[in-house]
């Protein structure tokens, strides 16, 4: 078997890795034929990562043709019956796809009664509600993800479908909001996507945001041709994304009805399909979680519990799961993929997470990095970019959907906040060392959080280079008011650049989703604030900030939770788990040009 001698050289950012001056690494290794490159071993490597189009192409091209529109399917979805209205109602609930087959010879799909083992393929599909509303119809190759899928990898023997949820694109029923109606819908196109004659029984579900979060849904069936599915930014849960600890994001109460319940009405006959159960009850479960912070789930009330996915997927999923997050995505905040990265685990289903300083975006698309601001990426760009994506999926497809290949190293790929890659086993990892801190040692310039008193904190400098990661905790010694209480924490360092927040209705204290309707006011609680997964590093001399208001970034506090908070600092604890990793720890992802960013070597 043929033996590559390579040489990897590993250039990092020097203001955040804290090698600069230090003598660049030069490592050798063997890659054998049947051999990956590892993402630590892609850098300084013979192969040549194409950054030339809006996204990443794999290295090896695949032999293949295919047509540049897709098949149109028509899914009879038999689940959704009249008790659910809409189409159910009317008779015949269907999902659309778009579907693309490779063109391999001696393969007929048009007539496949006897078709070999060879020209059956597994499919990634990409499922949501942007198909004609808001991107190309689903038989059109889109620029949100699905042309990157077509062009990479049906030339490597994979289908791709397109697939749009019920109220959307020509999928009929009603726009359900990821509610049970559109569970079972996508259900239904994994099974067919895996029964066909010319598949090979196994289906992968990749996407971002909305279509993130669809892979999530499918898998809590445990469907059997479920293989693998590749969340990028996605929902575990509707409640869980935009509650945070009772507090609520602008956008919560009016996401199913406000936002996307508008996809299913075009002035067409179908109209009516969208007056299912899940679009009324949208009206009344917004303004009601509001007001209380919780699922309201009590008088029978299942709206938000039927929109919860992560606990059915640990029960129910045999296949594994790529998470791809971006630290700075604060449109599907990344605890979205933090701790869950360590449940998936602990629930004995294999997992890789992929997380970089990049905002709602995939990857490897630079408008989206490039335009990042200060304290939100930008300290890590171009670094975050990924031109090794492609090559990466096609790897993770390959052994997942084709049992080819070899098994994926898996851990935690981690960016740090100005762009030093590091691999983790897990996330945050184990040899954490916590740095424990009073409220008074923080110099605190008051005790009163109110809608106009704002109190500042303070810590440093620190001594050595310090990285503060995964969610650092501040446990307050809080006493509400007459009207609740509502508290934002924000974290930067002394210029001012964010690094990270926390933020909690105090009726939350304990964390979670489990509070109480009404606070006993001037009674003094716990709040066991937790900050969002963060990975920031700070230089020797830097310390941090803490500000601590009624409110910030687009949390509205609840009627009950808008009164003045007083806070007993000598009681309250700031914990930030710290760990040590140096130059050797890190690596740096693909790029073709460094000429410009000299500067930042190791």
């Amino acid at each position: 078997m043929r033996s590559v001698l390579l040489m990897a050289i590993f250039i990092l950012p020097s203001i955040l890795s804290g090698c600069f001056g230090e003598d660049l690494q030069d490592l050798t290794f063997e890659i054998d034929d049947d051999h990956y490159l590892e993402p630590w071993e892609r850098y300084g490597s013979d192969t040549v990562y194409d950054d030339t189009d809006i996204y990443s192409r794999v290295t090896e091209k695949g032999t293949y043709g295919y047509s540049e529109t897709g098949q149109s399917v028509f899914i009879p979805v038999p689940s959704i019956t009249v008790a659910d209205g809409g189409a159910g109602a009317a008779g015949g609930a269907v999902v659309h796809l778009g579907l693309w087959l490779p063109i391999i010879e001696g393969c007929d799909y048009s007539s496949s009664d006897n078709l070999s083992e060879a020209c059956k393929v597994p499919v990634i599909a990409e499922i949501g509600p942007y198909y004609d509303d808001g991107d190309v119809d689903a038989l059109t190759p889109a620029d949100r993800l699905g042309r990157m899928l077509i062009e990479n990898y049906v030339p490597h023997g994979y289908g791709v479908a397109q697939v749009s949820v019920f109220g959307t694109g020509e999928s009929n029923h009603c726009m359900d909001l990821m509610g049970t109606d559109e569970q079972r819908g996508i259900d239904a196109a994994v099974t067919w996507l895996g029964t066909q004659l010319w598949s090979n029984g196994n289906v992968g579900i990749i996407g971002k945001s909305y279509d993130g979060s669809t892979p999530w849904q499918a898998a809590t069936f445990g469907n059997p041709h479920l293989a693998t599915i590749v969340p990028m930014s996605g929902l575990i849960g509707v409640h869980e994304l935009m509650w945070r600890n009772g507090s609520m994001e602008a956008r919560g109460m009016i996401m199913h009805n406000g936002v996307y319940g508008s996809f299913g009405i075009d002035g067409d006959t179908e109209d009516s399909h969208t007056l299912c159960e899940g679009y009324l009850e949208g009206y009344v479960n917004g303004p009601a979680a509001y007001l209380s912070g919780g699922m309201v789930d009590y008088a029978g009330n299942t709206y938000w519990t039927e929109r919860s996915f992560l606990d059915r997927v640990l029960q129910n999923y045999n296949g594994s799961v790529y998470l791809i997050q971006g630290m700075q995505d604060w449109n599907v905040d990344p605890h979205m993929s933090f701790p869950v990265h360590q449940q998936v685990a602990d629930a004995g289903i294999e997992i890789k997470t992929l997380a970089g300083q990049w905002a709602h975006d995939y990857p490897d698309r630079v408008a989206g990095h490039s335009s990042q601001s200060t304290g939100r990426g930008a300290e890590a760009y171009p670094y975050t970019l990924r031109w090794d994506w492609a090559d990466e999926m096609l790897y993770w497809f390959d052994w997942y959907l084709k049992g080819e290949g070899r098994a994926p190293t898996l851990g935690v790929e981690m960016q740090d906040n100005r762009g030093g890659w590091r691999f983790e086993e897990t996330y945050p990892p184990m040899d954490v060392e916590n740095l424990v801190l009073t409220g008074s040692d923080l110099a605190p310039t008051g005790s009163t959080v109110s809608s106009t008193s704002t109190v500042t904190l303070s810590y440093g400098p620190f001594e050595e280079e310090t990285r503060i990661i995964g969610m650092p905790t501040f446990h307050i010694a809080a006493t509400p008011g007459l009207n609740g209480g509502h508290l934002f924490i924000e974290m930067t360092d002394e210029t001012g650049m964010h690094l990270g927040h926390a933020v909690m209705d105090l009726r939350y204290h304990a964390g979670g989703r489990d509070g109480q309707e009404v606070l006993p006011p001037f009674v003094t609680v716990n709040a066991l604030m937790e900050f969002m997964p963060m990975d920031v590093v700070l230089q020797e001399g830097e310390g941090i900030i803490l500000s601590i208001s009624q409110t910030g970034e687009d949390y509205v506090p609840s009627p009950a939770a808008s009164g003045s908070v007083s806070i007993d600092w000598s009681q309250s604890t700031l914990t930030l788990p710290l760990i040590e990793r140096s130059c050797g720890d890190l690596f740096q992802a693909p790029m073709l040009d460094y000429s410009t960013n000299s500067s930042r070597q190791c």
